[in-house]
């Protein structure tokens, strides 16, 4: 394995640790759990999907969908409506309450963020966020 990879591999693991420290440190602020707040956001990203969209988009199995949408749903952080499109499959859209929810935790985040990147330089800033946004793009294909 080239030596890239591996150090690669290792910096995202202290990302993720890092994210849950963040977590921890602040529980009060915190709105919903990981798997909410990436659906809600897809959601409010690109506006109402069905399960099998859902599940496409991130690579999981529906019944994984299902379950992580129906604790959504019991939460009143989405609705299930009609396709807009007028196909059969009816889709899930994120409510008022959820967008309230979403843009909470998502502050929270920023704020976490902004603190650990307190002195980086702006092409410090946008390189790495262009590096992200290829390997998430990566990722999706």
């Amino acid at each position: 394995m080239r030596r890239e990879i591996a150090d690669i591999e290792r910096e995202l693991m202290l990302i993720g640790r890092y994210k849950e420290l963040v977590a921890a440190d602040r529980p009060e602020e915190r709105t919903l759990e990981r798997s909410s707040y990436i659906l809600l956001s897809r959601l409010e990203a690109e506006g109402p999907l069905s399960i099998g969209q859902l599940a496409r988009a991130f690579g999981l199995d529906t019944s994984t969908v299902n379950r992580q949408t129906a604790v959504l749903l019991r939460a009143g952080l989405a609705e299930r409506i009609p396709d807009p499109d007028g196909g059969t499959a009816r889709k899930l859209r994120v409510t008022e309450e959820g967008l309230r929810r979403a843009r909470a935790e998502r502050d929270c985040r920023l704020r976490g963020l902004a603190k650990v990147l307190a002195d980086w330089t702006e092409e410090e800033l946008e390189s790495f966020a262009g590096g992200l946004a290829h390997f998430n793009a990566s990722i999706e294909h």
